[in-house]
């Protein structure tokens, strides 16, 4: 059994001891403290309520841990509005929508049907600070539970945010409507058995586009691996080429990240999502005259989003891994688009969370305006491959020693140090970046080059220089 606990949230797999996996002590425990430090940095008069959404992805376990999340804010009198099966951008968008004072998503995103996790939003629906879920998990440690009394427990209201979801990304500008409805599409969708199935086909049929079904019914019995990579997405590529669509649509279980199919079959490379959508608003706000625009993705995120920015005449910055980490900096620089390369796409003029659906619109609308097929719009852009490997170390305190070697090593090129470190080779195209494991004695490594050969060559050179350091 495991049990993460970060400062985004708990994660871990169902049952087993307390503390070693994710049980009702734990998420008991842990929403609890979530009131406890909500109280805190947000105090009101005590006549006053709180409120905090609560919204879930189709996990089999969702409905325990839902019943037990609503159970312990109602038991420390907080009002509930619980949004049932919902998107985690569904969610987000719902503590706003509710006007409320922080939201709870019960998602562990990509990861297998056994796993579940509590992710902690604020009251703008995005999630906690770091300092904030330091304290959170501080409280949880302490223990010392008070209860409200019978006469001052919550309240729980439902409510599906669906359709308000779908009418806000609608009414976004820059999504044109219009456009993507005379295109005609026809559109596979790969849901996984989880809530995709159930937004993702509603907004597509809003569009006016053709909607094929595929592993679209949420029972949380996840048809395949969860995670939207190349190699999990083999029935989606079949199912595009056999009923001649224009694309395909895959999203993970709590529909924060997208992957697209190209109409030949092949994958269009969840890297990609982010670099397509920011052309398609970079390529409007330059025809408009807008000035210092910016873009933001993490670290470990595709070069090529750096260089579709400079050709539209915009700065490029990058962020630390980890969605808050780039939603600081989005704030930090006024960026126009932002995300990650596993397919997260985050546009502020909706809100500051990767939304699938906000992708899914955007690219249409893009598609809609170029005329041209997915697998030509993809050879517009910067071709570059990315490779990943690790480094298994029999000590955590190794990792230090080789992170400061690297820097010394490769002083001579643009280095990045604000979440392990990064080395950019200009003249090549290609960079490194190898990033510590939470949890495990590790360093993961990602490179990235023009040719696949040449990403993984790098990466080998860095393991080599790696294990001299520790030989």
């Amino acid at each position: 059994m495991t049990l993460i606990k970060s400062i985004s949230g708990i994660r871990g797999t169902i049952g087993g001891p307390a503390s070693e996996g994710l049980t009702p002590v734990d998420i008991v425990k842990f929403t609890y403290a979530y009131c406890k430090q909500l109280r805190i940095r947000r105090p009101k008069a005590a006549q006053e309520r709180y409120k905090v959404v609560v919204g879930r992805d189709a996990r089999l376990s969702g409905e325990m841990v839902e019943q037990l999340v609503c159970g312990t804010l109602v038991s420390c009198g907080i009002d509930v509005v619980r949004c049932g099966l919902a998107s985690t951008p569904t969610t987000e968008l719902a503590v706003r929508f509710a006007g409320a004072d922080g939201g709870i998503i019960l998602t562990a995103s990509h990861n297998p049907r056994q796993w579940n996790a509590l992710k902690l939003l604020n009251e703008q629906g995005e999630f906690l600070t770091a300092a904030e879920g330091q304290a959170i998990l501080d409280c949880a440690e302490e223990g010392n539970f008070d209860f409200a009394d019978v006469d001052s427990l919550g309240h729980i209201e439902d409510h599906d945010f669906t359709d308000e979801h779908i009418d806000a990304v609608l009414a976004l500008e820059a999504v044109d409507v219009e456009a993507v409805r005379k295109a005609g599409f026809k559109v596979v969708v790969d849901a996984v058995n989880s809530v995709g199935g159930i937004i993702m086909p509603r907004l597509l049929e809003r569009l006016g586009v053709q909607c094929i079904r595929l592993n679209c019914d949420p029972t949380g019995d996840f048809a395949h691996n969860p995670e939207p990579l190349p190699k999990n997405l083999k029935d989606l590529c079949d199912t595009v080429v056999a009923h001649g669509a224009d694309l395909g649509v895959s999203v993970d279980p709590d529909v924060d990240r997208l992957a697209f199919i190209c109409e030949n079959g092949d994958p269009f490379v969840e890297e990609y999502t982010l670099v397509s959508v920011a052309d398609y608003l970079l390529e409007r706000a330059e025809a408009a005259g807008v000035k210092d625009i910016a873009t933001v993705s993490n670290l470990s995120s595709s070069r090529a989003l750096r260089d579709v920015t400079e050709r539209h005449g915009g700065t490029y910055y990058a962020a630390a891994v980890g969605e808050v980490n780039v939603t600081t900096k989005m704030h930090e620089v006024g960026a126009l688009i932002g995300g990650e390369g596993n397919g997260g796409v985050i546009y502020p003029a909706s809100h500051c969370g990767r939304d699938a659906m906000v992708g899914v619109a955007l690219f249409l609308s893009n598609l809609a305006h170029k005329k041209m097929k997915v697998s030509e719009l993809k050879k517009t852009y910067p071709a570059y491959f990315i490779a990943k490997n690790r480094i298994d170390l029999s000590d955590k305190a190794l990792i230090d020693k080789i992170l400061g070697k690297m820097k010394e090593h490769f002083a001579g090129e643009r280095i990045n140090d604000i979440d392990g470190v990064k080395i950019d080779f200009e003249k090549t195209r290609s960079w490194v970046h190898l990033r510590r494991s939470n949890t495990e004695p590790i360093i993961r490594i990602y490179s990235e080059a023009p040719t696949e050969q040449q990403a993984q060559e790098l990466a080998e050179q860095v393991i080599a220089i790696a294990r001299s350091i520790i030989a």
